[in-house]
């Protein structure tokens, strides 16, 4: 694994990419000592001890593959290695304590009976790496051990939060952890000051409802706000009042109007005139799109979430 020797040379960085959901994938150098109390944090949050099990199912190019690996070193965790596919459950691997997963590997595994068994005998499965969809999160609260949601990004080395999908205390809010302390911008963005971690406060683009104590929940990304005549539309507030009633790909964008500023349009892989009048049916009327546009396959990133910036530009082009 080249990771390992990156991990073992004598530089004290280690080089890793964004995953470029909201514009180009960039590189960044992050110090091992902040990835080993990144390690620690979450390994103590889910009482992992030496000996568990461990499974490495991502891509180490990135930091969610290599956090895995940096676990199992702090931790002494019996590391077990699948190559990346949509599938990694696809062998019997053994009892797994701890595993991290994308949505769409979690979906996939549900759709088998065999590896939908493996799934719900994770001890403690993390998910992060995108947006978690209503009806696959309803089938995860009835698992009988742990599942979370994870909150973080590269420049966090991972995350500094997790929200319980599984069992009775499933809840919408995330949890920081206790060495993680969270506050607002005017805007509604929220603020970072993990200092283990990331050397400089972070001013993030996730628009939260933060509670006193700490817990948080996320409302959506300030640049995933539509001005549209006066009024703010948050694209993924759209997306999931239009999800119950869509089975076809699909993702709400803006483009630029000479009358209203921006205008919210619909870009979907499935028939325009049936999302228009899903949308006239659903939607308030401030918040219908202007425009639909069928494309054959709306552009993702690397790690499969929606490419947004390369959407407008896209759109834009249109």
């Amino acid at each position: 694994m080249a990771f390992i020797d990156e991990w073992n040379n004598d530089s004290a960085y280690v080089e890793v990419k964004t995953s470029g959901s909201t514009g180009e994938p960039k590189r960044m150098l992050v110090e091992k000592r902040r990835m080993l109390n990144s390690a620690r944090i979450t390994c103590d949050f889910l009482g992992l001890k030496p000996g568990d099990t461990a499974l490495l199912c991502m891509s180490t190019d990135y930091i969610a593959g290599k956090m895995m690996v940096v676990r199992s070193i702090e931790r002494d965790l019996q590391l077990i290695e699948v190559p990346p596919s949509g599938h990694p459950l696809n062998l019997e691997l053994g009892t797994l304590n701890f595993a991290a997963m994308v949505p769409m590997q979690v979906y996939n595994s549900l759709q088998v009976p065999e590896e939908k068994e493996r799934l719900m005998a994770i001890r403690h499965l993390i998910i992060g790496g995108g947006a978690i969809d209503e009806a696959m999160e309803a089938e995860l609260r009835t698992f009988p051990h742990a599942v979370w949601s994870t909150y973080g990004m590269t420049e966090t080395l991972s995350h500094i939060a997790l929200r319980r999908i599984s069992g009775p205390e499933a809840s919408e809010w995330y949890i920081p952890f206790p060495t993680v302390e969270l506050s607002t911008t005017d805007e509604g963005c929220l603020v970072i000051d993990a200092p283990e971690v990331c050397a400089q406060t972070l001013i993030t683009n996730d628009i939260v409802e933060l509670q006193p104590d700490g817990r948080f929940r996320i409302r959506g990304r300030k640049d995933n706000v539509i001005c549209s005549g006066g009024i703010k539309i948050q694209m993924e507030e759209v997306e999931r009042t239009l999800k119950p009633y869509v089975r076809v790909p699909y993702i709400i964008s803006k483009r630029k109007d000479e009358k209203f500023g921006e205008v919210v349009v619909l870009l979907t892989e499935g028939s325009t005139d049936e999302l228009r009048a899903v949308c006239e049916q659903h939607l308030p009327k401030y918040h219908q799109p202007k425009v639909y546009l069928h494309i054959d396959q709306i552009p993702l990133t690397e790690t499969g979430k929606p490419a947004r910036k390369k959407i407008e530009d896209l759109i834009a082009g249109k």
